[in-house]
């Protein structure tokens, strides 16, 4: 991990010349993943989930494998293990995740869903410990705490006592499918521990997504029979298009030049604008209401994420 004996653990380093133009990509990505709950808002609205997410990666699968050729001539032929570890990465991160994503969005607002997203740390954390053993500190215990009390907050628009007498008013398949959508990425995000084993981040993502996609591919072709495509307006393929251009595809790039270029940690930073850009996207392209819930509940996610990261960044020092 890059480290600067002059930032704080966990925060950002002076700006510099060389760097900037990092931070510029850095917060683009953060503006493209943002904006892909309105693009899934709007193919969610008209496509089921699996064709929905089979066309994204229709979109992204051949411009990972140019990339992948481009920059190391190729795709790798890959061990049984790495098989195995790849197909799990698409299993978690591609199937089950934008399943669940495209299936959330048909039911919420995708600023409400856009604010779910900032928990992935958080429930990576207690998968960590759960299934590995890894210890959380006293001061990730609060993090935790203090982001699913502001997740609440969001989930119930602010009515925790309501909540409490009637759950089912203010948690629907829709918070439910978002959950398991998070959970599915904290899995991807941990098998990716293993996965990047001898293969580098380009490899595995472009397997990932290959796998994936036969997986969608396959669920698909279920669905595709029910869907009436002369009434598939041409908003809908152009979100497509910006979920499999700008989302998958740019945004992995510009994410792990980030990486390299100012560390894991300090890039991680960024992910926090994820939510924000969703919420200011939705208002301003979809019109949705920004609630006072959702803003409160939104800072005390970002904060509890922000201290759970810090913590963990101090430690690993």
């Amino acid at each position: 991990m890059h480290t600067s004996s002059s930032v704080p653990a966990g925060g950002l380093p002076p700006a510099s010349p060389s760097v900037l133009p990092v931070y510029l990509r850095l917060v683009l990505v953060a503006l493209f993943w943002g904006g892909t709950f309105i693009a899934g808002r709007i193919v969610s609205r008209e496509l089921p989930s699996m064709t929905a997410a089979a066309l994204r990666f229709a979109v992204a699968v051949p411009l990972l494998v140019l990339l992948a050729w481009r920059l190391e001539g190729g795709l790798p032929r890959l061990t049984r293990k790495q098989l195995l570890m790849t197909f799990c990465l698409g299993l978690t991160g591609i199937f089950l995740y934008n399943i669940c994503f495209f299936a959330a969005l048909s039911r919420m607002p995708a600023g409400r869903t856009a604010l779910f997203v900032a928990l992935n740390p958080i429930v990576t954390a207690l998968l960590l410990a759960l299934l590995l053993g890894e210890r959380l500190g006293r001061v990730k215990w609060v993090g935790i705490a203090i982001a699913f009390i502001g997740a609440a907050v969001v989930i119930t628009r602010g009515d925790l006592a309501g909540a409490w007498r009637d759950i089912s008013a203010s948690i629907g398949l829709g918070e439910l499918l978002m959950m398991c959508a998070v959970s599915s990425w904290a899995a991807y995000t941990i098998v990716g521990r293993f996965a990047l084993d001898g293969l580098s981040p380009v490899a595995a993502t472009a397997w990932a997504s290959i796998w994936g996609l036969i997986l969608l591919a396959a669920g698909a072709a279920f669905e595709a029979g029910g869907v009436d495509w002369r009434a598939v307006g041409w908003p809908v393929f152009l979100a497509i298009a910006y979920l499999g251009i700008f989302g998958t595809v740019i945004g992995f790039i510009w994410y792990y030049q980030g990486v390299k270029a100012i560390g894991p940690s300090r890039t991680a930073v960024f992910n926090n604008l994820v939510p924000v850009f969703g919420i200011l996207l939705a208002a301003l392209l979809l019109g949705e209401p920004v609630l006072l819930s959702m803003v409160m509940g939104g800072l005390l996610v970002v904060g509890g994420v922000t201290l759970t990261n810090r913590q963990g960044a101090a430690g690993r020092r």
